[in-house]
């Protein structure tokens, strides 16, 4: 098996890789790495968690020439916090190279300061496209277009965040042979229409297609019945004690409130979500790599791409609206030589999202909770099995479908007006019971009203 030692890199690369302990180089590396001393155009999809950053990031490195006073290398992805960690990852090759320059470009920090700092250009530069074309193309202060290299990271994430329009500006001014190496979970229409338009002859590299999550995570779903989701919650918290748990929400006022109530409890809870300023996620991404809690209540702008150290277990308040989101979350945990366990809460509006990803190889435990224990439950599989009884009005529309003995003409409208027909009456049926039970509840209501006027009424005040 081939090991980093056996590469030709440059001594202060080979130095940091054995800072960082990288001995054997993962599939997705060995992969990439000869495609990006070769000049190919590269599109990389494998799942998360198998080292694709460091796949571009050595050699790009390895490759630059710090006498060169310009860039030579931009990285570009969707969100901040994934900028800063690929930025984090670089950081660590300026031990052994002290002249390495690399720039983060972001928005959300100073403007004029960044300008101020790009009197010397660096050579890799790492941002959002939104602001490196702001810096490159309207402030001119950035000076891209020496650059011999240009990676998109995250690219089905920059497409839904809308950013494809700032790097159709930035591509546009960029040199002819630029290399091109773009990674991403899923390659959509729009996106290869995209790639078609700037990438020449591109390589491939697909890892694990197949698989959807890695062997080192458990997946369990938790039954709601209706139960309050936040004791639920709380009550799995205890029974785990996780070295760090992220719990997804779907919406990010769902994760501000829930972290708010949590923190109320005495819970030490982080949060990553849309509604936090630039400033606040900076922050907070600092204190999360600290290790200063527990608990991480996210949306799904955590679940691409973001390595937080030492994530044991997962908790979904809902699955989320893709099936591909399930899959990233998951994957924040279990990673590497870790184990991991993934908990999702689940009533039957998720039944759907289920056996869509059952049928991608994700196999789910059903558990309950029973004296502040979890154990097994079969219920999901033993209602799947159940064979549905049809309703009283399936009954009598299987009654008038069935083909008569004898066909006389004119039968197909007949039995068509005769099924609207019954529909109709159904309908009918349904509103009259809806009429019926607001009716009862505005009686109730009416009655609780009048109670307690007569208890106010009667009342003393102390």
């Amino acid at each position: 098996m081939k090991q980093f030692k056996d590469y030709q890199f440059r001594d202060d690369v080979f130095a940091t890789l054995k800072d960082i302990h990288f001995e054997t180089p993962t599939q997705i590396q060995k992969e990439v790495m000869p495609l990006v001393y070769k000049r190919r155009d590269v599109i990389g999809i494998s799942q998360t968690g198998t080292g694709k950053t460091h796949s571009f990031l050595i050699p790009i490195i390895d490759t630059i020439d710090t006498e060169a006073d310009c860039v030579q290398a931009v990285i570009t992805t969707p969100t901040r916090e994934l900028a800063y960690q690929i930025y984090n990852n670089a950081q660590a090759f300026k031990k052994n190279n002290p002249d390495l320059r690399i720039s983060i470009i972001i928005g959300g920090s100073d403007k004029q300061k960044t300008i101020n700092a790009l009197s010397t250009q660096p050579h890799l530069v790492i941002g959002t496209p939104g602001r490196i074309k702001d810096l490159a193309l309207n402030e001119k202060a950035l000076i891209i277009t020496t650059a011999e290299i240009f990676v998109i990271d995250e690219a089905d994430m920059t497409l839904e965040y809308g950013y494809l329009e700032d790097l159709d500006a930035v591509l546009g001014k960029m040199r002819d042979d630029l290399q091109m190496l773009v990674f991403s979970a899923t390659i959509p229409e729009s996106l290869q229409v995209f790639l078609r338009k700037y990438m020449h002859n591109p390589k491939l590299i697909q890892i694990e297609e197949a698989k959807a999550t890695t062997d080192n995570v458990n997946h369990y779903l938790i039954p709601t019945r209706h139960k309050d989701r936040y004791e639920l919650l709380t009550t799995i918290m205890s029974i785990i004690d996780p070295y760090i748990c992220i719990i997804f929400c779907n919406k990010r006022t769902e994760a501000s409130a829930l972290t708010k109530r949590l923190r109320e409890d005495g819970y030490r809870t982080g949060e990553i979500h849309g509604d936090l300023t630039a400033r606040e996620r900076k922050q907070m991404m600092r204190r999360i790599n600290n290790n200063e809690y527990q608990y991480i209540v996210a949306t799904d702008i955590a679940a691409r791409g973001i390595d937080i150290d030492g994530v044991s277990h997962i908790i979904n308040m809902d699955f989320p609206t893709e099936r591909d989101f399930y899959i990233h979350r998951s994957g924040r945990c279990g990673r590497g030589k870790y184990t991991g366990e993934c908990f999702s809460l689940y009533d039957t509006s998720s039944q759907n999202m289920v056996e869509r990803l059952e049928k991608r190889g994700i196999h789910f435990l059903m558990k309950d909770i029973k004296d502040g224990k979890l154990v097994d439950a079969g219920e999901r599989q033993r209602r799947a099995k159940r064979q549905r009884q049809p309703s009283e009005l399936e009954r009598e529309v299987q009654k008038i479908i069935r083909r008569p003995t004898k066909v006389k003409p004119g039968y197909k409208k007949k039995r068509k007006r005769e099924i609207e027909k019954l529909y109709r009456k159904q309908k009918r049926n349904i509103i009259q019971r809806d009429i019926q039970r607001q009716k009862k509840e505005r009686a109730k209501q009416k009655q609780r009203e009048k109670a307690a006027q007569e208890n106010d009424n009667g009342s003393f005040d102390w």
